[in-house]
């Protein structure tokens, strides 16, 4: 790695002369260097190495995904949907950064354990760079942990296997027995008490790659990534035979055809894309639960592989929840967005008018995302995908230097003031952007910036800078109150 190179990573976006100027500006507001250091990190990492935890239900995976996070975060909150969802949370342990992938909320009973396992374990370690393992000491082995370490046997992963429910010294037995499964040392874990994690996560650290393979975009010159993702049946396989110009992917209503996704290099508007497909695992018979399941997790799969998200929906429908539950999954991983309505060939009036409220209401959030109106089955309009994907990856690459944001900062500032609250007035005082893809920018105030606020200064952002087709992050830092130095 050359030095200019290293200077980037170690500051985010920020070039050397930007970052000093930008460390003194903060010290004279008062802010303390070593914290801001480590908001700029945080925010101008690339992309992260992938952790999965996967094993049987009931075996604490996801009481240890919360000590490995160092909070109640992933499964304790019961609110429907919202496990389910939400797969990846970021996490750090010794000054290193990485996604945990939390496979415990996604069991459901009605899938047949088996099932379940299987599914969860193979899409987890397809879209990880290094495994948990996690076996209940107590139990031991099981039938289905066996078939389990088959399937990252097969995956050639590295696996740190945890033996779990080790509370005392008695346990350190049990977890001894697994050496049987062949996956190396079994580490004894309590996740209930925290007992052992420390050593676990060493293990995971070194397991781990500094940086994940994937390493994104331009920089190497391979194709650029993109996930068609949508609802079950919504089009996305005659989309892509579309788009192919034969017939390759599988398109038929057979359920339980369960095959292996397949990457597509597809050649559009004289460019080379690979297309990331998520037609993958097929729906089970009657499990309608089951087959949304699935789908969610091969939608997470795809988005962990992809740069851009193409979100099909399907125009002669009401825009479903699910249709929104997987646009905000699109965006919730940070990736760059395309909305393309499918069978707008097939629409009347009087749908077309209501597609265009349903838009209004249910996309608000979304306005930013280019969006095309094709036809998979025709192949109407797919010449537009091609200057709606270029323009969303532009917006996700698109970097304000920072001289240029404060002066706009400044402006907003100036012109619309945050309310007063509580008879003190939070002012942004200097922000930078210190990564790309997707944009994160880390503002830095007197007081703290409310909700609606926020959202503002997003919009404004984007009127002045752009950033079509891609989320932005805004992390706020308030300055702690102290004696000013003077």
């Amino acid at each position: 790695m050359n030095d200019q190179q290293h200077a980037a990573d170690e500051h985010g976006a920020l070039g050397d002369a930007e970052y000093t100027e930008f460390m003194e500006l903060a010290a004279e507001e008062g802010f303390d260097p070593e914290e801001i250091e480590s908001d700029l990190a945080a925010a101008g990492h690339g992309p992260l190495p992938v952790l999965a935890v996967v094993g049987r239900p009931n075996v604490g995976k996801s009481t240890l995904v919360n000590r490995i996070l160092g909070r109640r975060e992933a499964v304790v909150e019961d609110k429907p949907g919202v496990t389910r969802d939400r797969v990846t949370y970021e996490a750090e342990w010794a000054g290193r950064r990485f996604k945990v992938v939390d496979t415990g909320g996604w069991e459901q009973d009605v899938l047949g354990i088996d099932a379940a396992v299987a599914a969860q374990a193979e899409f987890a370690i397809e879209a990880a760079d290094a495994v948990v393992f996690v076996v209940d000491a107590k139990v031991g082995a099981t039938d289905t942990d066996e078939a389990v370490v088959k399937l990252l046997r097969r995956a050639g992963k590295p696996v740190v296997l945890c033996a779990n429910k080790v509370d005392g010294p008695s346990g350190e037995a049990d977890a001894a027995a697994l050496w049987n499964l062949g996956l190396g040392e079994p580490h004894p874990v309590s996740s209930l008490h925290g007992r052992g994690t420390g050593d676990l996560l060493d293990a995971v650290l070194e397991a781990l790659p500094e940086a994940p393979q994937q390493t994104f975009g331009g920089g190497l010159g391979g194709p650029r990534r993109i996930a068609l993702i949508g609802r079950p049946n919504v089009g996305k396989s005659s989309l892509l035979n579309k788009v192919a110009g034969e017939e390759r992917v599988v398109v038929n209503e057979i359920a339980g055809t369960t095959r292996d996704p397949v990457d597509e290099l597809i050649e559009l508007g004289g460019v080379t894309w690979k297309f990331v497909d998520t037609a993958g695992i097929r729906r089970r018979v009657h499990l309608q639960e089951g087959a949304d399941y699935y789908a969610s997790l091969r939608t997470a799969a795809a988005l962990e592989k992809a740069e851009v998200a193409v979100v099909l929906i399907d125009a002669s429908e009401s825009i479903s929840v699910q249709d929104t539950r997987i646009i905000s999954m699109a965006v919730d991983a940070g990736r760059a967005l395309v909305i393309a309505y499918n069978k707008w060939d097939t629409l009347d009036e009087e749908r077309r008018y209501y597609l265009e409220r349903e838009i209004e209401r249910d996309l608000v959030q979304i306005q930013w995302a280019p969006r095309v109106n094709v036809s998979a089955r025709t192949g109407r309009h797919m010449e537009k995908l091609v200057p709606a994907i270029e323009t969303a990856l532009e917006g996700w690459e698109t970097r304000v230097p920072t001289g240029r944001l404060n002066a706009f900062l400044g402006e907003i500032v100036a012109a619309h003031p945050h309310p007063i609250r509580g008879g003190k007035q939070p002012r942004i005082l200097f922000g930078t952007q210190a990564g790309v893809r997707p944009p994160r920018f880390v503002l830095f105030a007197s007081g703290f910036l409310e909700a609606g606020y926020r959202r503002f200064v997003e919009r404004r952002l984007r009127e002045e800078f752009g950033f079509e087709g891609t989320p932005i992050h805004i992390s706020v830092r308030v300055r702690e109150k102290r004696g000013r130095k003077k």
